[in-house]
């Protein structure tokens, strides 16, 4: 738990840094001072600056995806894309001025955003693969891909939603919302 801590700790900080100086403007050392960690603590938490800043870069649960692929959990393609994503953004903790603080960073800093859509990338591939899985031939690794970036254009809706009103529910449940009625809309 403790380290858990530490981790969003050093988060945190990486991002207050990155929006105070920009991404270039501050080391490894300013960030484990003022995290108040030594250097070696923090690359125990952390590989990189850019890590740091952006959060772990979580592998997708080998479970999540061998249910989905088996065609759970409710065998309906879209709703278990959405379940699935529901499932990854409530296992974040993801505290409201955070949220504004990283979007306030990815608006600002180029290097940032493009680690960050350089991520997105990654985990389009991984899950357009899960999706082709699943699907065999009546789902090419492309559409599977258009179909991950409307999930983005879901995610972004309730990420603004959230932000706008964080007493109407989490980001998950606006993503829920928003993300069955586009379903339902098909």
């Amino acid at each position: 738990m403790r380290g858990d801590r530490t981790a969003a700790a050093i988060h945190r900080a990486a991002l207050q840094m990155t929006d105070e100086f920009g991404f270039d403007g501050w080391t490894m050392d300013h960030l484990a001072e003022r995290v108040g960690v030594s250097r070696r603590t923090l690359f125990n938490h952390v590989p990189s600056k850019m890590d740091a800043v952006l959060g772990p870069d979580h592998e997708p649960d080998p479970e999540l995806g061998a249910t989905f692929v088996g065609g759970g959990p409710t065998g309906h393609v879209g709703r278990d894309l959405g379940v699935l994503v529901r499932t990854v953004l409530e296992a974040e903790k993801m505290d409201h001025d955070d949220l504004v603080l990283i979007r306030r960073v990815l608006k600002t800093d180029k290097q940032v955003l493009d680690a960050a859509h350089a991520r997105f990338e990654k985990a389009t591939a991984h899950f357009a693969e899960v999706i082709s899985q699943r699907e065999g031939d009546q789902m090419t690794p492309e559409l599977a891909g258009v179909a991950l970036r409307l999930v983005i254009v879901v995610f972004d809706a309730a990420l603004d939603a959230y932000l706008a009103n964080p007493s109407a529910g989490t980001v998950a449940d606006h993503f829920t919302r928003i993300f069955d009625d586009l379903v339902d809309l098909f």
